[in-house]
């Protein structure tokens, strides 16, 4: 939540509107594998999103540099994601679970 309060921050600073819409919810996901897998799919796809916006924002600095901080962030999420599906074809999802407790 800590970046959603920095880019409302940022929209508020810029003069911007704060709306809250209702949306649907979306399918909880009960195994942490898929959960992975899942969250992986969203850190790419956002990730490949925010890379794209970040020649759009360089002539504002401040945004630019709360972009970049999150995209660093996003990475990193990207990458644990990679390396926990890869520990669990390595060593299996049973030993994998063990591993988390």
């Amino acid at each position: 939540m800590g970046w959603v309060d920095k880019f409302i921050g940022r929209l508020l600073d810029l003069g911007g509107e704060l709306k809250h819409e209702d949306r649907k919810g979306e399918a909880l996901i009960a195994d942490p594998c898929e959960y992975i897998q899942a969250d992986l799919k969203v850190s790419v796809d956002g990730i490949e999103l925010l890379r794209k916006c970040m020649n759009e924002l360089r002539e504002d600095d401040t945004t630019y540099d709360i972009m970049k901080e999150y995209l660093k962030d996003e990475e990193e999420d990207m990458y644990w994601s990679e390396q926990q599906i890869a520990l669990i074809e390595k060593i299996g999802y049973q030993n994998w679970l063990m591993k988390q407790m």
